[in-house]
């Protein structure tokens, strides 16, 4: 056993030597943001501008290269290891295994990229294409199928496979990246310095996020809160929505995956399901069935275009799609190694193959669908005339929600029914997040135990106030934009534990050892 491991049990409740400077760090950041918040956005951006410019080609070859890495380690003799005892059961049934993967992958902000991205897109359309012509229509819907497509959930689900085998094979006391890379770096490495600043590295980007995450998303239900309400959008507004998803994912996280996640994951895909049916009943339901239609195989026959576009002849100028495009990978890569090592902690039973494709493939199928019905349910109000969505959208994205869905019959349902559905994606993704981080920062051995109820707490509450405070003072911006640009030593983190995850099974024999039975199959 480890010096870190022997170690463990004398530590109290935290993990001290990895929280507390990561916490600091977040607090060192935050504060000349949102003191210079004008002067730091500018700074950041434009230092991310600078990657884009230089690393577009990277980060497009890099989402394809792990799409690759999915595909090989799912359907080579890799596909067939168990995370766990061969013999034992998955722990979740197939469709509560994919509505947890799905809620956390998704949360609310498929809701708001399905309802304004297509917008985006079709005032500045690439290609060459004219604002908002059926061309740009399509391409925006297109767009934003595109963004919850396989690169996206391939960067969610690449580190877990590592993760998955340290805590479920070999029965790693700590579910850490650090412990992932024992098997590259060594013993002195990963019980040292370069152990702690991998983690510590973790934790800042999966802090951050988290606060941008819950400073972002609570736009999606104030909004139509004041649409319902007739009242105006004001911090005490804001703050009451967030007291009420702090509350609700406490509760969730402090119940843990069996009582509380699953639960609130499972009952929100039949409400999900039950919204969309009443969007095609009530609205234009046989509009929206031919636009998704028309959509699916004009992302499919353009699907590599998009994948690979990087504009560099700079055909009628920049446009939102190339930008976008490379924020919304460096973002996604920032989230990566949380949405691994959630993917890993209830993978016990499922085969690296399992895991991969069900979170390659459920959470695209149903991002899929959301988007047809909520972007064709758009379109329809502007080719109508009922609702100026391209003009709204340059002035204020979030405003083109409640308009869409007040232009429903039974809007004030549908606005309810909306928001309440948002809550509990954000509840899902938060309460995850929550759950992940105590695992990760916590010293009990996760792989026989669940991380404490009462870290769960502490750090539902850190990133609770982290967020109202930057939402107070104006911060969010620039640490949204840094959340990007701490994707980058994520990226480099993912592709060693991918080597590690195959080191580790090649060590261990495991395609060989530790396989189901071909009669269990």
């Amino acid at each position: 056993m480890s010096k870190k491991s022997k170690g463990a049990s004398k530590r109290g409740l935290i993990d001290y030597k990895i929280f507390v400077p990561s916490l600091l760090i977040i607090i060192a950041i935050s504060i000349p943001f949102s003191m210079y918040e004008d002067e730091s956005f500018h700074l950041l951006n434009s230092i991310f501008a600078q990657i884009v410019d230089l690393f577009s080609w990277g980060y497009i070859w890099y989402a394809i290269i792990l799409v690759a890495a999915g595909l090989y380690l799912s359907f080579s003799k890799y596909g067939d290891v168990v995370l766990g005892d061969p013999t034992e059961k998955p722990r979740f049934t197939l469709f509560e295994y994919s509505s947890i993967l799905i809620a956390m992958g998704l949360g609310s902000t498929i809701m708001r990229t399905g309802m304004t991205e297509w917008a985006n897109i079709a005032v500045d359309p690439p290609f060459g294409a004219e604002a908002g012509s059926a061309d740009a229509l399509l391409w925006g819907n297109a767009y934003s199928m595109f963004m919850w497509s396989f690169q996206v959930f391939a960067i969610f689900v690449m580190a877990a496979p590592a993760m998955g085998y340290i805590l479920h094979v070999r029965k790693k006391p700590f579910m850490r990246i650090s412990e992932a890379c024992r098997v590259i770096f060594g013993d002195k490495f990963t019980d040292g310095l370069g152990g702690t600043i991998l983690d510590i590295i973790f934790l800042v980007s999966i802090l951050s996020g988290a606060a941008v995450t819950l400073g972002l998303g609570t736009p999606i239900v104030t909004y139509n809160l004041a649409e319902i309400f007739n009242i105006e959008i004001t911090f005490g507004l804001t703050l009451i929505v967030t007291i009420v998803w702090v509350f609700l994912f406490s509760i969730s996280a402090y119940l843990g995956i069996e009582r509380g996640i699953k639960r609130l994951s499972t009952f929100n895909m039949y409400l999900a399901g039950g919204f969309a049916i009443f969007i095609m009943i009530v609205g234009p339901g046989i509009f929206i069935l031919n636009y998704f239609t028309d959509t699916v195989g004009f992302l499919l026959s353009n699907y590599v275009d998009i994948s690979l576009y990087t504009n560099a002849l700079d055909m009628g100028g920049t446009t939102h799609m190339e930008s976008n495009t490379i924020f919304w990978f460096a973002y996604s890569a920032t989230w990566a190694m949380l949405h691994s090592i959630f993917a890993a902690k209830i993978s016990r039973g499922r085969t690296i193959r399992e895991m991969i494709l069900t979170y390659l493939l459920a959470p695209t199928l149903i991002s899929w669908v959301a988007t047809g019905i909520l972007g064709g349910l758009g379109v329809h109000r502007y080719l109508t005339g009922e609702v100026s969505v391209l003009e709204v959208v340059q002035e204020d994205a979030m405003a083109v929600i409640p308009e869409i869905l007040s232009s429903l019959p039974f809007s004030t349902i549908a606005l309810v029914v909306f928001v309440i559905i948002a809550m509990i994606f954000m509840v899902t993704t938060l309460d995850s997040t929550t759950y992940t981080i105590a695992s990760y920062t916590g010293t009990k051995n996760m792989s026989v135990a669940e991380p404490s109820k009462h870290l769960r707490l502490i750090v539902a509450a850190i990133i609770t106030v982290l967020a109202l405070a930057l939402l107070r003072i104006g911060g969010l911006a620039p640490l949204e934009v840094l959340s990007g640009i701490m994707g980058i030593p994520i990226i480099v983190i993912q592709f060693l534990t991918i080597y590690a995850a195959k080191k580790m099974m090649d060590e261990d024999k495991a395609w060989i050892n530790n396989v189901r039975n071909k009669k269990e199959k």
